[in-house]
């Protein structure tokens, strides 16, 4: 969201920006950059989207999706009212599904057309959560959400007046599942040149991984390779350690006594954690979409080892900016070819950042922004 604030800002736009404040991803609101709040007039809304177990329990016998009914409330729509009172706006950019039910808000109080950005296919992450669980009760109760929030996707889908999304596997999805009003897909985009690979020595050979770990498909992944791979791989090569870094770390990890992994938790810098270290592991079987941690690693010129799903959206060309695995015994040979040859690693690293500098950056991205705006203006 961040980086199309700032290519639509580098390209002399006018921005507003509205956000919910979470308990989850809580922000202080003197935290933000004067320039920042300057140019955006970012304004907050603190909303409470921890689970409530008795409505959890009773959306059971409800026909909505508690995945979106756990975004209604009035402050936000109060919020956008007031917003929307005060200015005249061209576009309105809804950032992902679940700001959905406040088009009605929205059309009533101003005339600007409403844009999707759609960040995955919300549904298909929460097929494949459910398709990998393996306790019987948590599976038929994430079967209940799943059908109610795919039915509430698919049902919603001409309501804007335009659809972005961000892998053209996306569009086509939501194509061939009855979207008939504009839709164009838009990377992720960075500012390139802030992403410089290290001139620095890495620490050759090693494996980390970075990633918000209250992500389900995250959390998943990593256990899956904790599990699965991991054992076989330590019995091996009983040196080479192992980083995992991110926030939310749940306590099973927090509390993981193996040899050679180090769980790191939140870190300072997330850059200089990936320039510090040599092959970045993505073990993810669910979710949609594209991975930004992906991107931010490709464009710092890491080597990368991701299964099919994690690598989705991206225009790689397997065993040359990017190696794909998708077992254990494919995860260990791709892990092996890394830290056989450094210069494996370097080629990876050249080759992805290549790709990042010609497909994602924010003059790419705003240019097929603006694009798609003026279509619908």
């Amino acid at each position: 969201m961040n980086a199309n604030i700032q290519s639509l800002l580098k390209a002399r736009h006018q921005v507003k920006v509205l956000a919910l404040n979470t308990n989850k991803y809580f922000t202080k609101d003197s935290d933000i950059p004067d320039s920042y709040r300057k140019q955006t007039g970012i304004e907050f809304i603190y909303t409470d989207l921890s689970i409530k177990p008795i409505s959890a329990f009773l959306n059971l016998f409800s026909k909505k999706s508690y995945n979106i009914e756990r975004f209604i409330t009035n402050d936000i729509k109060n919020k956008i009212i007031e917003v929307l009172q005060k200015d005249e706006y061209d576009i309105v950019q809804l950032e992902m599904l679940h700001m959905t039910p406040y088009i009605g808000s929205i059309k009533k109080f101003s005339k600007a057309k409403i844009v999707l950005r759609s960040h995955n296919i919300e549904h298909l992450i929460w097929e494949r959560i459910t398709h990998n669980t393996k306790n019987p009760i948590k599976k038929l109760y994430l079967a209940n959400l799943t059908r109610k929030l795919k039915k509430y996707e698919l049902e919603n889908l001409n309501v804007y007046d335009g659809i972005i999304t961000i892998t053209k596997k996306d569009a086509d999805f939501l194509k061939a599942n009855g979207c008939t009003i504009p839709l164009d897909e838009v990377p992720f985009g960075l500012e390139v040149e802030e992403y410089q690979p290290s001139q620095n020595k890495f620490e050759f050979p090693s494996l980390f991984h970075l990633g918000a770990m209250n992500w389900v498909p995250n959390e998943e992944g990593i256990k899956w390779f904790i599990d699965k791979v991991w054992p076989l791989f330590h019995k091996k090569y009983p040196t080479i350690k192992f980083y995992l870094a991110g926030r939310m770390m749940p306590d099973w990890l927090s509390k993981l006594d193996k040899p050679n992994i180090e769980v790191l938790g939140e870190v300072p810098d997330a850059k200089d954690f990936i320039k510090s270290k040599a092959v970045m592991i993505v073990p993810l079987f669910s979710g949609s979409g594209i991975r930004i941690k992906i991107i931010e690693g490709m464009a710092l010129g890491k080597a990368i080892i991701a299964t099919e799903i994690g690598a989705e959206g991206i225009n790689y060309t397997n065993g040359k900016d990017i190696l794909i695995a998708n077992n254990p015994a494919e995860y260990i040979e791709a892990i092996e070819k890394c830290l056989a040859d450094i210069e494996v690693c370097h080629q990876l690293g050249k080759n992805a950042r290549a790709l990042i500098e010609n497909q994602h950056s924010l003059e790419h991205v705003v240019k097929k922004l603006e694009s798609f705006y003026q279509r619908l203006l």
